[in-house]
């Protein structure tokens, strides 16, 4: 089990109308990843705010060896949805202004700034060799830990 420790926030990260609060001192509960997610992007300025399941780049979850037979099936899923851990985004933030300046609160936004950051994308599957997860439609950074992959239906 790895636990991760809350990203130190720097007070020169806040933007106007912003607030923070101060972390739990503890965890509630712990999480295994499952693997890395490989993307072209390596700053946050460059991921797309959503990916593109159809046009976007192809993307590739790197499954951790001990996981190799839940991958049975994978291979038959045109899509799958993508669970994954923001590491490199700040925890502590309950009201955020994004670029366009309205301040809302964290719940109301898809900012990767929140209490926990797991984010999902909803992917489309272009194919499996060993175990490495190809798909398009992420939106992370390369080497996002991964929390876990479904199988989307409908």
């Amino acid at each position: 089990m790895i636990e991760i420790a809350p990203a130190g926030p720097t007070d020169d990260d806040i933007r106007a109308g912003e607030v923070s609060v101060p972390l739990p001192e503890r965890f509630d509960a712990g999480l295994y990843f499952i693997g890395r997610i490989r993307t072209p992007w390596t700053e946050r300025g460059t991921c797309p705010r959503r990916g593109d399941a159809e046009e976007g780049p192809v993307c590739t979850l790197e499954i951790d060896p001990r996981w190799a037979d839940a991958l049975a099936g994978v291979a038959d899923c045109p899509r799958l949805q993508v669970l994954y851990w923001m590491d490199r985004a700040r925890r502590d933030l309950v009201l955020q202004s994004p670029r366009d300046g309205a301040t809302r609160g964290t719940f109301a936004l898809r900012s990767p700034v929140r209490p926990n950051p797991i984010a999902s994308s909803v992917v489309s599957l272009v194919g499996v060799e060993g175990m490495n997860v190809m798909v398009r439609g992420l939106d992370c950074l390369d080497g996002t830990p991964l929390v876990d992959l479904k199988v989307q239906h409908g």
